[in-house]
């Protein structure tokens, strides 16, 4: 059975996520198991990365709903049928699918930074600044900023997203939406990270998409997963040295051995690698939520 079957249309295949319409007013977004690095897609996938993903934003999403709403109706697949008849009888989407409201997307990526890592850290090097704001000096990776940043970037369809100083992104999206958008981020990274802190993981940094519906500014698609999210071992991090991250290290570190340019086609994922990278994902999501991902659907 295909979403041809089930009567939905396909709009887009995204690097990791697929989306159909199911109506007017809802979606299904279906996480698969693709990995990708440097917006390139690996020709091999990873066991379990679907369901983990789906999983923990569903995870979020419950525990940030009596504060933020979120465009997630459910992902039980009785309740998914009920929107998209046969869909209990497509088991292997069980787990992986979100049924969602249609939003009017906010057009910047929301990215909240707590620890200088990744792009901010680039910049600081060449510029002394992350996000065009300046910070203080001598900083050195994995530091702590004061308090969490809010780094807007502009959604690139090709290539890498831009980050943006905030007159920017007010001219993009209204300086009343940015500040709403501001608030609710810093929000929940200061609660996310405080939950992750309980279970000896450190949120560096994140990436929220907030969207419209009905006039109310919502949580949308992933929410805080090792793909949108940066999270690190407390007890490996070390001012000035690269912490072990808490999902795709394994590949990553085989893949910084390749000499790859980058550019398809994408080398050969070694089988080891899978496997241990698919268990990176299935521990994040136990350790997280404190269940067993065989607990989740679609076991």
């Amino acid at each position: 059975m295909d979403h041809m079957t089930l009567g939905l249309t396909h709009l887009y295949s995204g690097k990791v996520r697929d989306i159909y319409e199911v109506d007017d007013a809802y979606l299904l977004m279906v996480a698969s198991d693709r990995l990708s690095a440097f917006d390139v897609v690996m020709n091999e996938t990873i066991p379990q990365k679907g369901r983990v993903l789906t999983g923990l934003t569903n995870y979020w999403v419950s525990e940030f709903a009596d504060d933020v709403p979120a465009s997630l109706v459910s992902c039980d697949p009785v309740e998914i049928d009920a929107f998209v008849p046969g869909f209990l009888a497509e088991t292997t989407w069980h787990g992986r699918s979100m049924l969602v409201r249609r939003a009017e997307m906010l057009a910047l990526e929301c990215v909240v930074r707590g620890r200088l890592a990744g792009q901010a850290y680039e910049e600081y090097v060449a510029k002394g600044t992350v996000g065009e704001m300046s910070v203080p000096a001598g900083m050195r990776l994995t530091d702590p900023f004061d308090q969490p940043m809010f780094t807007p970037s502009t959604k690139a369809e090709v290539g890498h997203d831009v980050y943006i100083d905030r007159a920017a992104a007010a001219s993009l999206v209204g300086s009343d939406a940015l500040d709403e958008a501001q608030a609710i981020c810093l929000d929940l990274f200061d609660r996310g990270a405080a939950s992750l802190a309980k279970v000896g993981l450190i949120l560096a940094d994140t990436k929220f998409e907030l969207g419209y519906v009905d006039g109310a500014l919502v949580l949308c698609d992933e929410v805080l997963t090792p793909d949108s999210s940066r999270i690190w071992p407390a007890e490996s991090v070390r001012s000035g040295e690269t912490p072990p991250s808490f999902d795709k290290q394994p590949f990553r570190d085989w893949l910084a051995a390749k000499s790859w340019d980058r550019t398809p086609p994408p080398p050969e994922v070694p089988d080891e690698i899978v496997r241990v990278t698919s268990d990176r994902y299935v521990a994040a999501y136990e350790r997280v939520t404190d269940r067993a991902l065989s607990d989740w659907y679609g076991e």
